[in-house]
């Protein structure tokens, strides 16, 4: 059996793929992690048994070494757990569960516009041999890509949706040209909103679409790049400058992937997973500056504990400014020694707000790491900013604190602005 010390010490705090290996140098077990340090180190808790199953512990007590291979994201790391899978085939990956119980990933190439489809293993044979046999004939003797198995589908699920913003694709039950030529107005909707390529889409463009997902799903990360930026530039130089903005984007989204999606399915990823760990929110509400409101929310394990969530009447500042607000509610929570202090802070907000929050603690003298929630402009969590280990390890409760948080302020605000128009009546 390895020594926790002995393998841990040089794992990385990121995203990745970890290995156990056996005695013969053989995989023994393949996983994935958001932090490669803290999951390992989950393997060697004392309840593992308990958490993890029997069989676990006997693969630990086989286990001579852990490698590990750290990815980009999170989204990569998932993939590239199936493809590990798949290739290497480890006796403790399929122990309990056989292919048939996953899912995997099929491109249709022998159609004029493939689709993505996702299938059960318990299914893939019987769906291969149907997309042969409605394959013309040419197209008959060629192998479908299939990627998988892909053992949490709940992940699998968010990551197509990420990948979908970055290259919109079919995934349709009928072929497209069935669709198109029986003028489906399904397919014309989702192409009009962009969760399908646009109808104006050639076969040409579509097929370097599926080229580029094929890919990312074989882990070439790096030649997808390339071939973005040398597309982007064939495409500058034509003065197409719509089609080379598009592979720009493209490329921007490859390499910033936002997988906060995934971050939230994965918070079982996380060793110190505690029951008693206090989290707290906090957001501002106002209208212009009117009627402004600042509350605290608390999550524990995963749990909202409303009966602890507090609401600031805004005193010191009159016009619309969060960060000061944020500021006076901070500072007048850590003045109620009485309330039990949390071990991490959740503000909403980008890096002036997480600056802050910083600021106020340090004068305080109090040491809490803070996060703050980013959002896009629907108002959805975008990024999580701050240490990694914490916005990693507890992603799901700190975005549902941070939406209590909003929720409650939202109520509040509301509250006060109807009471101050009674009184002005």
């Amino acid at each position: 059996m390895i020594r926790e010390h002995a393998s841990i010490g040089i794992l990385p705090d990121e995203p990745g793929v970890y290995f156990f290996v056996g005695e013969r140098r053989e995989v023994l077990y393949v996983g994935k992690a958001t932090s490669l340090k803290d999951r390992v180190r989950s393997y060697f808790a004392p309840d593992l048994s308990a958490t993890r199953g029997a069989h676990m512990v006997r693969m630990v007590d086989e286990a001579r070494r852990v490698d590990f291979r750290a990815t980009d994201s999170v989204l990569e790391a998932l993939i590239l757990e199936a493809k590990l899978i798949k290739e290497l085939k480890p006796r403790y990956n399929t122990r309990d569960k056989d292919d048939k119980s996953f899912n995997f990933l099929v491109i249709t190439t022998n159609e004029a516009w493939p689709r993505l489809l996702t299938v059960r293993g318990k299914d893939l044979e019987r769906t291969l041999e149907t997309l042969r046999t409605h394959a013309s004939r040419a197209a008959r003797s060629s192998s479908l890509p299939v990627y998988g198995p892909f053992v949490h589908a709940g992940q699998f699920k968010e990551a197509l949706k990420l990948i979908r913003k970055i290259f919109p694709y079919y995934d349709t039950v009928h072929p497209v040209e069935e669709l198109r030529a029986k003028q489906d107005r399904k397919l014309r909707f989702n192409e009009t909103i962009g969760v399908y390529p646009p109808s104006s889409t050639t076969r040409q463009e579509y097929a370097r679409t599926i080229r580029h997902i094929r890919l990312f799903f074989d882990g070439k990360k790096q030649q997808l790049i390339r071939s973005l930026e040398r597309e982007m530039y064939a495409h500058a130089r034509k003065q197409a400058f719509e089609a080379a903005a598009t592979c720009k984007r493209q490329l921007f989204a490859l390499q910033h992937i936002n997988d906060i999606s995934l971050l939230r399915r994965t918070v079982s990823d996380g060793a110190h997973t505690n029951s008693a760990l206090r989290i707290e929110g906090y957001d501002v509400a106002h209208l212009q500056g009117k009627d402004m409101i600042g509350v605290m929310t608390v999550v524990m394990g995963g749990v909202a504990q409303k009966q602890d969530y507090r609401t600031f009447n805004i005193r010191s500042v009159g016009k619309s400014n969060d960060t000061a607000a944020l500021r006076e509610i901070l500072e007048r929570r850590l003045a109620h020694a009485e309330w039990e202090y949390p071990k991490l802070i959740v503000v909403d907000g980008g890096t002036a707000q997480l600056n802050a929050a910083r600021t106020v603690l340090r004068n305080a003298g109090v040491e809490i790491p803070v996060v703050a929630v980013t959002k896009d402009e629907r108002h959805r969590p975008k990024q999580i900013r701050g240490p990694v280990k914490w916005r990693r390890t507890y992603a799901a409760d700190i975005l549902l604190a941070n939406a209590e948080a909003h929720r409650f302020s939202l109520a509040r605000h509301t509250r006060k602005r109807r009471s101050t128009l009674r009184t002005a009546d």
